[in-house]
């Protein structure tokens, strides 16, 4: 499913988000001290090789909704974008830190002049994030920040799960 605004193809498929050789960054749903962890992070760090953490080692640490961009190392992708989203219940406000996360990783990759990005659904793992909300907050943001992007033309959403990738769907079509 794709939706197109101020000429930013969106779209959300079911996938690998380290098995993109098309996208130019990919995100990951990092951890504040930009370390190896589990799920997405994990994923990531495994694929990219070790250099991975080693560059994201002066960077750290990070605040929710905040990112940080780094080389892609063994990755097909020529970068890593690295969010902290919010742990739901304690980060607050959980939205509009979600968003954030969002809103800078997009204007990461436009002032790196990146045509091309692929997100995970930030904060919905081990962070508590419900996908429902998530999802909703997460395509908000990419449609707000749309019309200020100069380079990007193509922002992915790779979802692990069916039910990931139903949710991200239904909130994509919802947006005008």
């Amino acid at each position: 499913m794709k939706k197109t605004i101020s000429g930013v193809t969106i779209e959300c498929v079911r996938g690998n988000i380290v098995e993109q050789p098309d996208l130019d960054a990919i995100v990951n749903a990092a951890n504040a001290q930009l370390r190896r962890g589990g799920g997405v992070a994990g994923a990531i760090h495994r694929a990219a090789g070790p250099g991975l953490e080693e560059e994201c080692l002066p960077l750290a640490p990070i605040k929710p909704g905040e990112a940080v961009i780094t080389g892609g190392h063994n990755l097909p992708n020529r970068h890593v974008i690295h969010c902290l989203g919010p742990v739901y219940g304690r980060d607050k406000p959980e939205a509009e830190l979600l968003a954030n996360c969002y809103r800078n990783a997009l204007r990461l990759a436009d002032e790196n002049e990146l045509k091309s990005v692929g997100f995970p659904a930030i904060s919905t793992g081990i962070f508590g994030y419900p996908v429902e909300k998530a999802a909703a907050v997460a395509l908000g943001a990419v449609a707000e920040t749309a019309p200020a992007l100069k380079h990007v033309q193509t922002v992915r959403f790779i979802l692990f799960s069916e039910t990931d990738l139903s949710v991200h769907q239904a909130a994509l079509a919802k947006l005008p």
